[in-house]
């Protein structure tokens, strides 16, 4: 894309497998929030209302970049349906990859803007606390993170057992975090960051933690954690599996490797 800085590489990525719809990007968004879908077709409608009722009243220029994972239920048609009345709002399909962080980088890259985000398109994370999250980093952050973790309660309507697998799943990671950027949700995958804190990252495209990589590798210097409590999915199914765990701990030994 012409002008555009290269953020958030891939490691090892196919270039031939990932297909962009002609939709152009905005030429000078302040902020571009990506929303990866899976399935997600009877939730996307919502999410993308939700998040441009949280957005217009700040008065900024944004783009929402779905990128979807070639679902072929419809999610195409839907976003594709809102895109032909809202410009701000854009979709790019990849064909035979998976993976979260993938996606993300994928739609980062495909934007110009200087504050980039991520928002989930199940409806677990709400979009009301995106207005909370653009004053931080307009207060200074460099990163701003919704946390599930920062009034030091669980999410309410998880099971114990839920509660216990994110807790064993945090606690190797938190070593790895400098003191400065220390926080209590690093697993989070709802946040904006300014982009040259990850200009020169590559990323492990079939993981599902990019915040982690972030908050070790990238150049983070100020962080800022939103308590919001964590949402019942109302849609799509859950994209946590075996493959899952093996992919986080295969980037934790990564980061310790090079820590």
């Amino acid at each position: 894309m012409p002008g555009a800085k290269p953020v958030l590489r891939e490691e090892n990525p196919v270039s031939s497998q990932y297909v962009e719809p002609p939709a152009q990007p905005l030429a000078s968004p302040e902020l571009a929030v990506v929303i990866p879908t899976l399935r997600e077709a009877e939730t996307i409608g919502p999410v993308l209302d939700r998040v441009r009722d949280a957005l217009d009243p700040l008065g900024i220029a944004y783009e929402l970049v779905v990128v979807d994972d070639d679902s072929r239920d419809g999610t195409e048609l839907i976003v594709g349906g809102i895109a032909t009345q809202d410009p701000r709002v854009r979709w790019l399909v990849r064909r035979g990859a998976r993976g979260l962080s993938g996606a993300i980088a994928y739609g980062w890259r495909h934007s110009q803007a200087g504050i980039l985000g991520v928002i989930d398109a199940d409806l677990q994370h709400p979009p009301e606390l995106l207005g909370d999250l653009w004053a931080a980093i307009q207060a200074g952050a460099d990163l701003a993170i919704a946390s599930r973790y920062s009034t030091r309660t669980a999410p309410h309507n998880w099971s114990r057992f839920r509660q216990w697998l994110s807790h064993m799943a945090i606690w190797p990671a938190l070593p790895l975090l400098r003191p400065s950027i220390h926080v209590s949700d690093p697993m989070s995958g709802f946040f904006l960051l300014r982009r040259r804190c990850i200009e020169a990252l590559t990323v492990q495209p079939e993981g599902f933690k990019i915040l982690l990589e972030i908050l070790v590798r990238g150049q983070v210097r100020s962080v800022t954690e939103v308590p919001f409590v964590f949402g019942t999915r109302q849609g799509g199914t859950s994209k946590a599996s075996i493959k899952v765990g093996l992919d986080y701990f295969r980037l934790l030994t990564k980061l310790w490797a090079k820590r």
